[in-house]
């Protein structure tokens, strides 16, 4: 098969989002493209039954869909998690795809992210990570804005247990992309973030904690992926991981890889570095991003670099 004419897999809701051709030229970006978004949230809409029900969501990206070379050799930017964890038992790795039993801080920081989209309700997911704010989410590019249109009702629910919230919805007051994917969806920077208001008199990061973030960490890492897949055969009830050491795509991204059945859903769930087992503390580098459907049980997520740190200063300023 002519590689330029590949289908690609995003993991977006509880369905596939196909990507069409990826081609090498450098995205022309509007000037005028707008790179945030307020949403409109109704208070309440997000019930215990409308979570369980958010629907699969088949779309399919535009052809010929430009892609940003990615500066690997720009200087590393690391921000530090913000808090700690109580201790917990080892899990496997590698890990393919399993429940994460292990708890600490990656239990609370994690999440599944709810917005309604062309009037359908849908899911991916998300995690709180460190910013000057305290109240800033990391999910994908495509978790928060997909064909032109930015998603509303958006809600970050940390720890979602089937339906249950126990740190509540966190509604977002504004939603960001890099800005590449705000203006071309390109692949290359499927990197969203959203801001999200207090609750209770706590910002986010007070009420669960914080993953620490790394801009330019390099490739070829041993890394662990979470995420609350929806779509067969999960069910969107639990918080599932992938652990072993991640590639790089050889194709048509310049994206991570790492071996994972992970299904739709999962978009926007984060990637650590340096993860600890027993605290369930790590350092971000990228999010769950999308599947090749001739590659079963891999998943590719955007390397984070200047473009992703901008729109990251942009959410934690906000």
């Amino acid at each position: 098969m002519n590689r330029h004419r590949t289908a690609l897999s995003v993991l977006l809701s509880a369905g596939a989002l196909v990507a069409g051709v990826l081609t090498a030229a450098t995205p022309s970006i509007a000037a005028d493209a707008p790179t945030s978004f307020r949403p409109q949230h109704t208070q309440g809409f997000w019930t215990a039954e409308r979570m369980r029900a958010a629907t699969p969501l088949d779309v399919t990206a535009v052809p010929g869909a430009a892609r940003t070379a990615v500066a690997a050799s720009a200087t590393p930017t690391a921000i530090a998690p913000t808090a700690a964890a109580s201790a917990a038992s080892p899990t496997a790795f590698p890990q393919a795809g399993g429940a994460w039993t292990g708890g600490g801080a990656v239990v609370k920081t994690s999440g599944r992210v709810f917005f309604t989209m062309g009037g359908r309700t849908a899911s991916c997911s998300g995690n709180s990570i460190t910013s000057a704010n305290g109240s800033t989410v990391m999910t994908a590019g495509h978790c928060v804005k997909y064909q032109g249109a930015w998603h509303t009702n958006w809600v970050f629910v940390p720890a979602y247990n089937n339906g249950s919230a126990p740190y509540g919805q966190w509604s977002a007051t504004k939603t960001f992309a890099t800005d590449q994917w705000a203006a071309s969806e390109d692949m290359n920077m499927d990197v969203g973030l959203a801001v999200v208001a207090p609750l209770n008199g706590q910002t986010l990061s007070q009420a669960v904690g914080a993953q620490g973030v790394l801009f330019n960490g390099g490739y070829n890492k041993r890394m662990y992926s979470f995420g609350f897949p929806a779509a067969a055969p999960y069910d969107g009830t639990k918080l599932v991981y992938c652990s072993g050491n991640s590639g790089k795509d050889f194709l048509l991204t310049k994206d991570h890889s790492l071996g994972c059945n992970m299904t739709g859903g999962s978009s926007g769930g984060p990637w650590f570095q340096d993860f600890n087992e027993a605290t369930g503390l790590g350092t971000q580098v990228s999010v769950n991003s999308f599947g090749y459907t001739f590659l079963p049980n891999r998943m590719y997520g955007p390397y984070l670099g200047n473009e992703a740190k901008a729109a990251y200063d942009k959410a934690q300023a906000s």
